[in-house]
């Protein structure tokens, strides 16, 4: 097939979460493909196809080299899809891979390196939303990418991608934001005709099996949690009587934070 979305779903919980995904999908682009790689029993109307999860170093680089599409959209179970995804399988007729930003950059989290030390301005790659084409080419980087995981050992797998990458031939496009929506947030500052939202990634759809709070599905329920999030985020930097437009300088509070993530009494973010 030419063009489809897959998910990796370890857990019922996991797999209840990409029949969400799935579902927004399919409401938005109804003539797209998605198959879900799962250990779990799954009829859901959502998925053309339902995969057992292959042996590897992880389920999800299992999974990827195992796409039967020739254009694949890989997916974390904790996406919601906002709109049509339009054109962007096309990316795919210039470039073999593309990926988006991770965010919280200066943080102790994704700032963690591996076998290559690389600048700041080529951060790590946020392994949520994966858009690549089936080639000898990318099955050979996503099979590199298992072995330098288990190489470095780290949990987190964009440690070993960023690696790879920086060390790789491989074109690569950056995607912009709104493919891998991490900062809801930034919907108060775009101005409009700025972009088309597409794919929401957000860790609040997974706080309820985090931390046994409220469940949050949409949009619309995640956008407030996340602007209080944001303010108690910049409480704990500046106080709560410094407003973050306060400061002469309104970049100095990026500073006094990454400051402060630098302090040995400052632990890795948790992002």
């Amino acid at each position: 097939m030419r063009e489809g979305v897959i998910y990796v779903a370890q857990g019922p919980d996991y797999l209840d979460l990409a029949i969400q995904s799935a579902g927004s999908l399919k409401r938005h682009n109804p003539e797209i493909a998605a198959e879900v790689f799962t250990d779990q029993p799954c009829d859901s109307p959502c998925f053309d196809r339902v995969l057992p999860i292959p042996d590897g170093p992880t389920p999800k680089l299992a999974c990827l080299p195992e796409s039967r599409f020739q254009r694949t959209l890989y997916l974390d179970c904790d996406t919601v899809i906002l709109a049509p995804l339009g054109d962007l399988f096309d990316i795919l007729e210039r470039f073999p891979l593309a990926v988006a930003h991770d965010v919280r950059r200066t943080s102790n989290l994704i700032r963690e390196g591996g076998d290559h030390d690389t600048p700041y301005a080529f951060p790590q790659l946020n392994g949520g939303v994966i858009l690549y084409r089936d080639s000898a080419e990318v099955r050979s980087f996503l099979l590199n990418w298992q072995v330098q995981y288990r190489k470095l050992a780290r949990k987190r797998d964009q440690v070993s991608l960023r690696d790879l990458l920086w060390s790789s031939d491989l074109r690569f496009y950056v995607l912009p934001p709104e493919f891998n929506l991490r900062r809801v947030t930034m919907l108060d500052a775009w101005e409009p005709l700025d972009v088309r939202p597409t794919i929401m990634h957000s860790h609040r759809l997974l706080q309820h099996m985090r931390m046994g709070d409220v469940r949050l599905s949409t949009l619309a329920e995640v956008l407030p949690a996340e602007r209080i999030a944001l303010a108690e985020e910049w409480d704990a930097v500046l106080g709560p009587l410094a407003a973050p437009g306060e400061t002469a300088d309104p970049t100095e509070r990026f500073s006094i934070a990454e400051a402060g993530e630098r302090s040995p009494a400052q632990g890795p973010s948790d992002e």
